[in-house]
């Protein structure tokens, strides 16, 4: 698969308005394959749950935005925590996360917006810049930096693999390099809030309490309950 074409839908919600595609990138929340460092603090089921919840809140946060269609990336199938509509679902390629993310980016016909699924504190209110009418008149590009030194979301008017391509993943340079991608092509780049990621077991708390009342909040605090008795 070369990136989101036809795909399986979560079922027969609203269709999506709007002229932009909003991808989704994730990777089937399975105890052992998420979320591992946070590991030993947390165990692997733990850990998974957490991812779980996480993706959760990001999709419930796209599934409420405007778009020209919804569009879950996946490594791995479909689990309880997508919504009941409104979501083509699509296999990931093959190849590193430059390149998945590229083939994602391929199979947009126009304006897309890529999320992670590790930051469930995103809010229409911080994606709204990049999802406004004038968005793309503005800007070429949209660029969500994480506090880490990567990215948690990445927008495009004209979705061109080569601005991904060759770029390291998962370092602390990531971001800066991606973004300079992006300039360097001679893109206008607009840029999103600095984000925390749920990387490690000392973001958990902290973007759980940026995000009250979301699910990742509560899962954080059903297992401090657990761990309390």
């Amino acid at each position: 698969m070369s990136g989101p074409g036809r795909g399986a839908r979560s079922g027969p919600g609203a269709g999506p308005s709007g002229d932009t595609t909003l991808l989704v990138i994730a990777k089937e929340p399975v105890p052992g394959r998420v979320k591992t460092r946070l590991m030993p603090e947390y165990t692997a089921e733990e850990a998974a749950r957490l991812a779980a919840a996480a993706l959760a809140d990001t999709l419930a946060t796209v599934l409420t935005l405007p778009a020209r269609r919804r569009v879950l990336v996946l490594e791995g199938r479909p689990g309880p925590w997508l919504p009941d509509g409104g979501f083509d679902v699509v296999p990931q390629t093959g190849g590193g996360l430059d390149e998945r993310l590229a083939a994602a980016f391929a199979g947009c016909s126009g304006p897309a917006l890529l999320l992670g699924m590790d930051t469930p504190q995103v809010t229409a209110h911080i994606l709204a810049p990049a999802l406004a009418p004038d968005a793309w008149r503005r800007a070429d590009a949209w660029f969500g930096p994480s506090e880490d030194g990567g990215f948690w979301a990445l927008g495009l008017a004209r979705p061109d693999p080569a601005l991904l391509l060759g770029v390291p993943m998962s370092t602390d340079r990531t971001g800066r390099i991606q973004r300079r991608r992006l300039t360097d092509a001679g893109l206008r780049v607009g840029d999103l809030p600095v984000l925390a990621d749920v990387d490690t077991a000392a973001d958990v708390d902290r973007v759980a309490g940026q995000a009250p009342g979301s699910r990742f909040a509560r899962a954080v605090g059903d297992r401090a309950s657990g761990a309390a008795r």
